[in-house]
């Protein structure tokens, strides 16, 4: 098994760098984001590291931070910078611990373009990453959800699951029948989101995660 977690979403804003930090944080793994768009709001890194209670994890830097809140490929575009896979490639192997998990995020679903030919999908099959999904209900998350599913299905790639985030809707446990892929877990939505909240809710996805064979 691939020492290697890439956390999708179903969408954007849908609660990935937080579930990031909870798996990081429960697995005392390392954290990654190879590709850092919206650099005026703060790298997702830095909010990871603050948020993070363990002393083992790493928080590693990005190949490629980009200011327009964009997709990689516009970003890029628009600052003429060609995003290049085999450095990211080549950097996550040198990167990668030799004795705990490494959790890759990712910026936006899986069809969101890296650069010209591309897409995240490709990319997380390059990486041989296992993959969670994290899944938040709004109108048209169902569509999204099962599309990321099946998508994921017809690749063939390595999937732990589901994670939802914000208030919980009967709409997951469907997604969980029909997708066939368990429910890790939920991030409750809260008020504020800070190390107690990370490391709270870390205890309980930690079991669930090493079940899959994760150490922790």
């Amino acid at each position: 098994m691939s020492n290697r977690i890439f956390i999708t979403g179903i969408g954007t804003g849908v609660g990935k760098t937080l579930t990031s930090a909870c798996v990081t944080e429960a697995l005392c793994a390392d954290y990654w984001k190879p590709v850092q768009t919206g650099l005026e709001e703060g790298t997702d890194t830095e909010t990871i590291r603050s948020l993070l209670s363990n002393t083992t994890s790493v928080c590693h830097k990005e190949v490629y931070c980009l200011r327009e809140p964009a997709s990689p490929h516009l970003a890029a575009r628009m600052e003429q910078v060609q995003i290049e896979v085999a450095p990211i490639l080549q950097q996550a192997t040198v990167i990668q611990p030799a004795d705990r998990p490494l959790v890759i995020e990712g910026a936006g679903g899986l069809m969101v373009p890296l650069n010209e030919e591309v897409f995240t999908l490709d990319f997380i099959l390059q990486l041989q990453a296992n993959v969670i999904i994290v899944a938040q209900n709004y109108l048209g998350s169902i569509n999204h959800a099962m599309l990321t599913a099946r998508v994921l299905q017809q690749q063939k790639a390595p999937v732990l699951g589901w994670i939802f985030s914000g208030e919980y809707h009967s709409n997951e446990d469907d997604i969980v029948r029909w997708s066939g892929y368990p429910k890790l877990g939920r991030i409750p939505q809260v008020q504020q989101v800070d190390k107690a909240f990370v490391k709270q809710t870390a205890e309980q996805l930690k079991g669930i995660i090493s079940a899959a064979g994760y150490p922790h």
